[in-house]
């Protein structure tokens, strides 16, 4: 395979997965790179609909927006297990067939629960982003950690299960999967309960080999650019009617750090501070 996979995976809800997702497609488009997107939750749809939010609201204010080239992928409808399983593998495989030779990187959107085309999309991965939200509560999506001393006491099945899906990708053509935990909605003052959960996060990366990278804050903005299916990296265009303030400046800060620690080089200029109002 030569265009590198980037799998979005939390089998946890709300977490701030799809909206990631977005922000990521469209950093790599603004930056350059031809990419294709891939949504293992067809039924569901947040990916489709942000799409699709995108081309209304671009055709309405006569913008041109960068888009991936896009495929939906629905869980087989078929009764038997495992011919479902080679359906869902089959259509998975001809999607990324279709799209690894013209495309320099592909995102992979999966579903917020346990199945078995989430499984195998994770195994395709060359970097994996878990969000979370920053609370003790997420914090069992990755492994139950002791209250008092943060010592790790056991992974999550979701943890378990990336381990495995590392070894079917080491075992399928020799590669690894980078893993990254991500930190969403972040407290803004520190606290005791954010330095319990730095510890528990340390222990746990240094137990299930992930590392950590700062998401994004709780903001109202990123629920109002959905509707518009804009992201942050958008909202300077021509065209656009989305005032820029200083909210908007923190959270595209926010995106482009994360843009860096995917390796992704200068998206956008920092924006003016004194034109934010």
């Amino acid at each position: 395979m030569s265009a590198t996979v980037i799998v979005l995976g939390n089998e946890k809800g709300g977490s701030g997965k799809s909206t990631t997702a977005m922000h990521v497609i469209v950093g790599l488009l603004r930056e350059g790179y031809a990419v294709g997107a891939i949504d293992l939750d067809a039924r569901q749809g947040t990916l489709a609909g942000y799409f699709d939010n995108r081309r209304i609201y671009a055709a309405k204010q006569g913008m041109s927006l960068p888009h991936p080239t896009y495929r939906a992928i629905e869980r087989s409808r078929l009764d038997n297990r495992p011919e479902a399983e080679a359906d869902e593998r089959a259509r998975l495989e001809a999607a990324l067939g279709g799209l690894i030779d013209t495309c320099d990187v592909i995102v992979i959107d999966t579903p917020g629960s346990d199945s078995y085309l989430s499984r195998l999309g994770h195994s395709y991965a060359d970097i994996l982003i878990t969000p979370i939200n920053d609370s003790f509560v997420d914090l069992a999506l990755l492994g139950r950690v002791d209250p008092d001393t943060n010592k790790v006491l056991s992974p999550s099945s979701y943890s378990e299960m990336v381990w495995e899906q590392k070894k079917a990708r080491a075992l399928r053509d020799g590669g690894s999967i980078d893993w990254i935990v991500m930190r969403n909605r972040l407290a803004a003052l520190d606290s005791r309960n954010k330095r319990n959960m730095d510890e528990a996060l340390e222990a746990l990366s240094a137990r299930l080999g992930f590392r950590l990278a700062h998401g994004f804050s709780e903001r109202v903005i990123f629920r109002e650019l959905f509707l518009k299916g804009l992201t942050l990296l958008d909202i300077r265009e021509e065209g656009s009617d989305v005032g820029l303030t200083m909210s908007h400046v923190a959270a595209l800060q926010e995106v482009r750090n994360l843009l860096h620690a995917l390796g992704v080089p200068e998206v956008v200029a920092e924006p003016e501070v004194a034109a934010a109002r």
